[in-house]
């Protein structure tokens, strides 16, 4: 074995390593995730950066700072920086903030009052994604001298980088570059699609958004911020429930929004059956894709709209933050799309061009990762430690993702499970990257149901809600990485021990 390959990570180190643009933080022990959750000084002391939609990163506050001296806005004030002057205008209208400020930048600044309010628009941004990107902010502090020098990082030229970037999604998806919209995160694809199947629909008297499974967090808070009528049907496999209800208000239902597979048990709706009851009833359906990733499953003939976070799989190194809307040519609503991409902004160039550099090799790392997860999860299926395995092939949906799959090597590389040894001692032990987001070339666990769903675990209310969903408290999510098998299973050996 090669002790070299996987060692232990400080806490509040950035993932990947010393990557001022990371997404993601080192979070070694269970400890640090619930300090984290309930937000202890010493942590924050240690946590500096994460996922920038959770954390405001470091340059993003020393250029709220230098703005804050450069407008000489008074101390009752805090500076809030957006992606445009559109993200702007929706954050002001949802909390009537309207603060005369003049500026002059190439991006949104908003003034806010200091307390509540600041907390509120920072949770609000939180879900719509209407981030500013760190490397802005970097290449502007670097500029008035405020940072010393600009992280050295291999981009693509930038005159090629976009139509890269558009031509790869193009050519996997199998769809046209016109129906490509670039987000600068994966939650504003979301929001900007959401908001445009609303504005479609409520024409139409379709009001109730549906939501099959359970979704990502922010999924979910942006319909309950834009939808005042939605349904939930957590479980997949009961589409009688989903049927019985259509039959009912099938046509009020504006659209049905699903992932394929679910995060973070991994499960697979019959998309042959929901398809036909989207058709039934002339509903669009809407297809997270992140997991299923275009080189794995073809969804072509169920999606009407993909929503794709590319911070994951298809970056692989956790170091930019960007999303993608992908109109399905297929679909009558994709003749229409000026009213889903209108509300969307432009990545960062710089964005663009190390993105365009990592998706070259999407398909590659994706194809490598799925092949190791076919290994762990034979190892992991053997393990005595282990105690629940989840993932794409778990018998009771392996019928429905196997239908999709594009060739055998086309696993799904999230393996979610629970141990029979005790929880915190497993996560402890293992010197695996340990921390949020996924889709990374190198493993990455995260303990997700404490920092997904903190509150929910602390509460018992939420503990009822929790086990009504079924999602274990004590569930280690893994990120498969393309390292040498061999070295990701000895690490897992380690669990023996114990």
């Amino acid at each position: 074995m090669n002790n070299k390959t996987f060692n232990h990570i400080p806490c509040g180190q950035t993932l990947p390593l010393n990557n001022i643009h990371a997404v993601s933080v080192s979070m070694p022990s269970l400890q640090d995730v619930i300090d984290y959750e309930e937000q202890t000084p010493e942590i924050l002391e240690k946590i500096t950066t994460a996922y920038p939609r959770f954390i405001i990163h470091p340059y993003l506050k020393l250029l709220a700072n230098y703005l804050k001296e450069k407008y000489e806005v008074c101390d009752n004030y805090e500076i809030i920086l957006l992606s445009s002057q559109k993200a702007v205008k929706a954050v002001s209208c949802r909390y009537f903030i309207h603060n005369k400020f003049e500026f002059d930048e190439p991006f949104g600044v908003i003034k806010v009052l200091k307390g509540r309010q600041y907390q509120k628009v920072l949770k609000f941004i939180q879900h719509l994604g209407y981030n500013l990107s760190s490397r802005l902010a970097q290449d502007y502090l670097y500029k008035v001298g405020r940072i010393p020098k600009l992280h050295d990082e291999k981009l693509e030229n930038e005159s090629k980088a976009k139509e890269i970037l558009i031509s790869t999604l193009a050519k996997a998806y199998k769809q046209p570059s016109q129906n490509i919209c670039l987000n600068p995160s994966g939650m504003n694809a979301m929001y900007c699609v959401l908001k445009g199947i609303k504005n479609i629909q409520a024409r139409n008297g379709r009001t109730v958004l549906v939501q099959l499974g359970w979704l990502y967090l922010d999924t979910m808070n942006i319909v309950n911020h834009y939808f005042e009528e939605s349904k939930i049907f957590y479980d997949v496999t009961k589409l009688d429930l989903l049927e019985e209800f259509l039959k009912k208000d099938g046509l009020k239902v504006s659209a049905i929004i699903t992932e394929i597979p679910t995060n973070p048990l991994v499960q697979t709706v019959d998309l042959e059956r929901l398809k036909n009851l989207c058709n039934t009833y002339n509903i669009p359906l809407v297809i997270d894709s992140t997991f299923a990733t275009p080189y794995n499953l073809d969804l072509n003939s169920y999606a009407d709209i993909y929503v794709e976070s590319l911070t994951k799989f298809a970056c692989g190194n956790a170091d930019v933050l960007m999303g993608a809307i992908i109109l399905n040519q297929n679909s009558k609503i994709s003749h229409i799309f000026y009213e889903f991409f209108k509300h969307a902004d432009e990545p960062y160039i710089k964005d663009i061009q190390r993105m365009a550099y990592q998706i070259k090799d999407y398909e590659k790392r994706v194809k490598k990762i799925s092949s190791n997860t076919k290994k762990l999860v034979n190892y992991l299926q053997k393990a005595s430690f282990i105690d629940e395995v989840f993932y794409c092939l778990s018998p009771d949906f392996r019928e429905n993702y196997e239908k999709l799959m594009i060739d055998e090597n086309s696993l799904c590389g999230i393996v979610s499970v629970t141990f029979k040894k005790d929880f915190r001692t497993v996560y402890d032990k293992l010197n695996f990257a340990k921390g949020p987001s996924l889709g990374t070339e190198f493993t990455l666990l995260m303990p997700y149901t404490y920092l997904a769903h903190y509150d929910l675990i602390v509460s018992q209310k939420g503990q009822k809600l929790l086990k009504q969903i079924g999602l274990p408290t004590n569930l280690l999510r893994i990120s498969v990485g393309t390292e040498n098998i061999e070295d990701i299973i000895n690490e897992f050996e380690k669990i023996n021990e114990i």
